[in-house]
């Protein structure tokens, strides 16, 4: 073999690993692999061209570049405490966190250049707005409205950013001293008012219930006597029905009747040895036993 043989040989095979090593980096610039938890900016000539998705894809060699790597993973901006004034004039300090996530990374990456502080200075904002709108009692109650409220409107704010914020948290309201102290004299004043109420409220229970009680007494001796009245008026109008149709016979009978019983009260007393029985006493039982036979 020639000498001119041996370098156009040498030659071709140069051409030949050179043209391997071309296919090679032209697959290579032309296939994108991104991983599920990212996605690629690609530009051409210095402009946005298009966004790769998770997964193969395929972009120009040499002319298409990924020039950002955009994670769409949650993310959690640093704790931020902010001060605020309340609608009452409290002045308060705010602990708050935002969590996000990157939407449409061809927005953040054109539009905004920090995208943690764009966030931070917004809800910062957003908060001190919010917090002006309410008393300082509202804060403390309401406090998962005014966390919807926030987070509403700094989604609206970070919209064209491409950003979804999926949590805004207050963690804390903290309050200066001061304040601290006359809301606790303002809380010990308030124990001590309800304690009040609740001790004047069991006392006008309990004098209820004794009124009621002395009432349903008063009713039940009412209802006694008018049934011992009626029993009396029921006795009259049965002597003096007897009366009407015998006589003087049945007063007599009665008078009779209520000797006997005198003298058998006065001859059941346990102290009682000697029983004195007036003159007429037997005249009495007589009589009542005359009448007694004479009725049946």
């Amino acid at each position: 073999m020639t000498e001119d043989q041996i370098i156009g040989l040498l030659t071709s095979n140069i051409i030949y690993v050179l043209a391997a090593v071309l296919i090679v980096v032209v697959i290579f610039k032309g296939i994108k692999i991104v991983p599920q938890s990212e996605k690629y900016v690609v530009e051409r000539f210095g402009r946005l061209h298009s966004v790769l998705g998770p997964g193969i894809n395929f972009i120009v060699p040499f002319l298409d570049v990924a020039r950002h790597k955009i994670s769409i993973l949650e993310r959690q901006l640093p704790n931020a405490t902010q001060d605020a004034i309340t609608k009452d004039n409290v002045l308060v300090q705010i602990d708050t966190s935002v969590f996000y996530r990157i939407l449409e990374p061809e927005k953040t990456v054109y539009r905004i250049r920090d995208v943690d502080g764009a966030i931070a200075t917004t809800v910062a904002g957003i908060v001190r707005a919010e917090i002006g709108k309410m008393d300082l009692d509202e804060v403390q109650s309401n406090r998962a409205q005014l966390i919807e409220r926030i987070q509403e409107s700094v989604e609206t704010a970070v919209d064209d950013w491409g950003i979804e914020v999926t949590r805004a948290e207050i963690l804390d309201v903290n309050l200066d001293q001061a304040t601290r102290d006359a809301m606790l004299q303002q809380l010990n004043a308030e124990r001590a008012r309800r304690a009040q109420v609740t001790e004047a409220e069991g006392q006008k229970r309990s004098v209820e219930l004794n009124a009621d009680a002395e009432l349903y007494a008063a009713e039940q001796t009412a209802k006694a006597r008018r049934i011992q009245a009626e029993a009396e008026a029921y006795a009259t109008g049965v002597v003096a029905k007897a009366i009407q149709d015998n006589g003087i016979e049945a007063a007599q009978y009665q008078v009779a009747l209520k000797q006997v019983e005198a003298l058998n009260t006065l001859g059941s007393g346990s102290g009682s040895q000697t029983i004195v029985v007036p003159a007429n006493a037997l005249e009495a039982f007589g009589d009542a036993f005359k009448m007694l036979k004479g009725g049946k």
